[in-house]
């Protein structure tokens, strides 16, 4: 029937530019090496991003992780308040999966 499923997604499959499909996030904002911002396309009671950025130099960089929810009514405040400690679980397990794939590991830590 269709669906967020359906869509083509990333242009490249090595490079990510603005407009791209990634899961069920679109990129609205694309720095090389430094940041990553991603819009929900999810149906959701407001707006999601997720934001990626990274400071630092090639031997010695820290990655900051920032989801912003901008709630749509009191259903809004009520989703975000509900899946707040499920967002903290996912987003922190996501960070762990990010260093070793950045540092070229072929481990990923569960």
């Amino acid at each position: 029937m269709g669906g967020l499923g359906l869509n083509p997604g990333r242009r490249h499959p090595d490079q990510l530019n603005v407009g791209d499909v990634v899961d069920c996030w679109n990129v609205e904002a694309y720095e090389t090496n430094h940041r990553r911002l991603l819009a929900a396309r999810m149906r959701l009671p407001g707006r999601d991003w997720l934001e990626f950025r990274v400071d630092g130099s090639d031997s010695d960089s820290v990655i900051r992780q920032t989801a912003i929810f901008d709630p749509r009514g009191l259903s809004g405040r009520a989703y975000w308040y509900v899946t707040y400690p499920v967002h903290c679980i996912l987003f922190a397990g996501m960070l762990k999966q990010i260093g070793p794939v950045a540092q070229g590991s072929s481990e990923v830590v569960v």
